[in-house]
């Protein structure tokens, strides 16, 4: 069986068994207003990015295309800016829920896909082309870059794309359609280079949802006047320092008169001699100043730290940039949930239990008791190495019944949080 084959039984299965709870992992049996108000933060993303600017000036005459489109959840917001929008998906079981969806929508078409490639569409037909939460479930590294290679042809120019692809540094080595295939980042920056793409945003490097955002060039002017850097700020907040690591140890520059041909793959940023790692490029604003993302090199010394941007190796300013020491780590419980439904909070209804924890640095000590009664069967999943942000999942004895139960997460003698749980009465599983 192909990769395709086997993609379009399992997304088939999926679909028919519960089609919203596999594309918007929040919990089983998930009610339409429920489903569609899973991608609120995806489509913000999107329309920011679509702020950059498409091809042309008539918005009625642009056309989209969503890579993996399932049931149509993004197709269906995302078609009020588009005078058409297609999309693709390997599952003629998702593709038979979008038609469903968007029957009303007159310029909306869902189509069956090869699974490895957009072969149904011309050169240059797109203005903007996204995927979300797609590439990750692709076993095959070879068939994510086969679309994207499509991708890069339908592409117009002056068009966008925006995607996901996992970056996780555990690798994947089973052949199957749920946890994929992990990307590195700088396949991502071959891939736009060898296809003379521009290279917007490279976001999340090292998660599982790692950003990026490409622009297809087109002819431009050129730009008058000098580059200058206007400020330096923490890429947190307005303030004008950044420390020397953590969660915190990034900055934005905010640049005018920056090249127009300017992207993260012909840009370098110098603090302290030592390359900055770049991470987004803004569209220009009214008065054309743009802001440039980037996390600080590793190992910097306190102190004004002199700063150089340069594109295509070529000087284009100077600034400096004030680095203070780090604060302690905070270790913390940022969230606790369901291990499976994630929407139904700290009710848990699976018999397990997911938490998200930020800055500890040893998880492998971390223990969680329910009513002093210790959990079981733990899995840790480093998913941002900033600040470190870990995902921590375990089990429940059955011994513990349902109801109100408090959980207590301690890493060695250190409490780390305690959090009111609910647990409910089909939730805890037979010991085996």
């Amino acid at each position: 069986m192909t990769v395709a084959e086997q993609m379009r039984e399992d997304w088939n299965r999926r679909a028919k068994e519960d089609a919203y709870y596999y594309v918007a992992f929040g919990r089983h049996e998930q009610d339409e207003d429920e489903f569609l108000s899973t991608a609120s933060d995806v489509l913000r993303g999107f329309e920011r990015e679509l702020k950059r600017g498409l091809p042309g000036n008539n918005p009625r005459a642009r056309r989209a295309l969503e890579i993996g489109c399932g049931p149509g959840r993004l197709m269906q917001p995302l078609s009020r800016q588009f005078g058409e929008i297609h999309g693709v998906d390997v599952s003629d079981e998702m593709i038979a829920l979008a038609k469903a969806r968007l029957a009303d929508i007159p310029h909306a078409h869902p189509h069956v896909g090869s699974g490895a490639d957009l072969r149904q569409f011309a050169d240059a037909s797109f203005d903007f082309i996204y995927s979300y939460a797609v590439f990750q479930h692709i076993p095959s590294k070879e068939v994510v870059f086969s679309y994207l290679r499509d991708a890069a042809r339908v592409l117009k120019p002056g068009g966008l794309m925006r995607f996901q692809a996992n970056n996780l540094e555990a690798a994947r080595t089973a052949a199957e359609t749920w946890h994929g295939c992990s990307v590195e980042a700088e396949e991502i920056r071959a891939y736009a280079q060898a296809f003379n793409l521009q290279l917007l945003a490279l976001e999340a490097v090292k998660t599982q949802y790692m950003w990026v955002t490409i622009r297809k060039p087109a002819p431009a002017l050129s730009m008058q006047g000098s580059t200058r850097i206007r400020r330096i700020t923490n890429s947190e907040s307005s303030e004008p320092v950044a420390p020397n690591r953590g969660r915190y140890a990034a900055t934005s520059l905010w640049v005018e008169n920056l090249p127009r041909l300017a992207d993260l793959l012909t840009l370098t940023l110098l603090i302290g001699g030592e390359p900055a790692r770049l991470t987004y490029l803004s569209a220009p604003e009214a008065d054309g100043i743009v802001q440039l993302n980037a996390v600080l090199p590793q190992g910097l010394s306190t102190g004004l730290q002199p700063v150089e941007l340069r594109f295509e190796g070529e000087l284009l300013a100077e600034s400096v940039f004030r680095i203070i020491p780090a604060p302690p780590a905070v270790p913390r419980l940022v969230e606790a949930v369901d291990g499976l439904d994630y929407m139904s909070g700290t009710r848990i209804v699976s018999g397990s239990v997911k938490l998200f924890v930020e800055e500890i640095f040893e998880p492998e000590t971390l223990k969680a008791s329910i009513d002093g009664t210790p959990a079981y069967d733990y899995s840790i999943l480093c998913t941002d190495p900033m600040p470190p942000r870990h995902e921590i999942n375990f089990r429940l004895p059955a011994s513990l019944g349902s109801g109100a139960k408090t959980l207590r997460l301690e890493a060695g003698r250190r409490l780390i949080g305690l959090v009111p749980i609910e647990l409910a009465p089909q939730s805890i599983p037979e010991v085996k």
